[in-house]
């Protein structure tokens, strides 16, 4: 099974609900229905967007953000990509750390980090790669699906 599409949205946060209800809608459609894997899906990828429609983007309204989700039998992959300039990921301070907790930025890119099972940026920082895999059956002793 394979399942291949790419959106394009505008620089404008009224835009996303309507493209992550799609992904979603699409995953669902390709049997990833598990509601923890659901709602990991929407937060990220809503977080993802946001991030891209306001800091790579910065709200430009002749600016795109390009997303392309990719479901094969094992796994969902969702990247987002703005026209910005890129960031250093790296360069986000963990904001579970005692001296992050009273600031603002990082908590959307670690939450993002939670929830996906891999997390991959490109090398200019404006695009971010996101996979959650299948959940396995559980079998029974024998090897069965249960």
């Amino acid at each position: 099974m394979q399942d291949h599409c790419i959106l394009e949205l505008p620089s404008d946060l009224q835009a996303i609900e309507r493209v992550v209800d799609e992904l979603v809608a699409r995953s669902q459609e390709a049997g990833f229905c598990c509601e923890r894997k659901r709602l990991n899906l929407q937060v990220g990828v809503t977080e993802a967007l946001a991030n891209a429609v306001l800091y790579g983007n910065a709200r430009d309204p002749r600016k795109v953000v390009r997303v392309e989700l990719r479901i094969t039998d094992d796994a969902i992959t969702i990247s987002v990509t703005d026209e910005g300039r890129g960031f250093d990921p790296g360069s986000i301070p963990d904001p579970t750390l005692p001296a992050n907790l009273r600031r603002t930025g990082g908590r959307g890119l670690y939450l993002i980090r939670k929830l996906m099972d891999r997390v991959e940026f490109n090398e200019s920082g404006n695009s971010i790669t996101m996979v959650l895999h299948r959940e396995k059956p559980a079998q029974d002793e024998e090897g069965h699906d249960a």
